[in-house]
């Protein structure tokens, strides 16, 4: 990985790190990495474990009369692979990451590749910087993010919203394809599409099935013009009126 690569991530995270090798290891990916110690795997799991305390701590801290089912929804929507992608696509880091030769010949990168690196540079800011390094950096980049989900009060599940539409108007339950597979076994990621009443709908990547699977509806969705994307770009059911059809089972 060139030094200038290196120099633009820490413009970003806006931190110098004393252990650049570190740096490094947050943006490789298994996939291009001789062994998946080497790779960012571990970091990401310390990262989404940091996350999570954090965005707990923020929830805690900014809304004293929530009760726990309540401050638990916010921090599913908060803390979800949805979100941490679309944090890390603005800042660019998916566009940082080393991939292997499989990986970069895909047309579009699995979300859920955005969202690990996000992760594993939260577990890089932590052990270089320190507790208040991770922190800073998560506060800066979630506090909108939170008031969101607040606002909100529910996390989407697109396949759910997908099948009681299907249901409503014809009948039929919506089928999900795999098209295509990536990458190695241990970093496996899939293609999927939605098809019902005789029209497929446009594919979506994944680094899981179900993950691919509910991006694939929310483009089934869009399409269908039952869901349409707010100011910041949050995707909102039109004319939804009970959120209890939109809770992540």
């Amino acid at each position: 990985m060139d030094e200038s690569t290196l120099q633009q991530a820490e413009q970003v995270l806006g931190y110098r790190f004393k252990n650049r090798e570190l740096l490094e290891q947050t943006l490789t990916h298994a996939s291009v990495s001789d062994s998946r110690l080497g790779s960012n795997e571990r970091l990401e799991f310390l990262g989404d474990a940091i996350l999570g305390q954090v965005i707990c701590e923020m929830i805690f801290e900014r809304y004293p009369k929530l009760l726990e089912g309540e401050m638990t929804k916010i921090k599913s929507s908060a803390v979800s692979r949805r979100t941490c992608a679309m944090i890390a696509s603005s800042l660019g880091l998916d566009e940082l990451l080393f991939l292997g030769k499989g990986m970069q010949s895909s047309d579009s990168l699995p979300s859920s590749l955005a969202a690990a690196v996000l992760e594993s540079v939260i577990a890089g800011l932590h052990i270089d910087g320190g507790p208040e390094e991770s922190r800073r950096f998560i506060v800066a980049h979630f506090r909108m993010v939170i008031e969101r989900a607040a606002r909100s009060g529910h996390q989407q599940n697109f396949k759910s919203v997908l099948q009681q539409h299907a249901q409503k108007l014809t009948q039929e339950t919506p089928v999900y394809r795999v098209l295509d597979e990536k990458g190695p076994d241990h970093a496996k990621a899939f293609k999927i599409a939605v098809e019902m009443n005789g029209q497929r709908f446009e594919p979506a990547w994944g680094q899981s099935k179900k993950q691919a699977e509910q991006e694939a509806a929310l483009n089934a969705l869009t399409d269908l013009g039952v869901i349409e994307s707010d100011d910041e770009g949050e995707p909102t059911v039109v004319g939804a009126n009970d959120d209890s059809d939109l809770h992540q089972n």
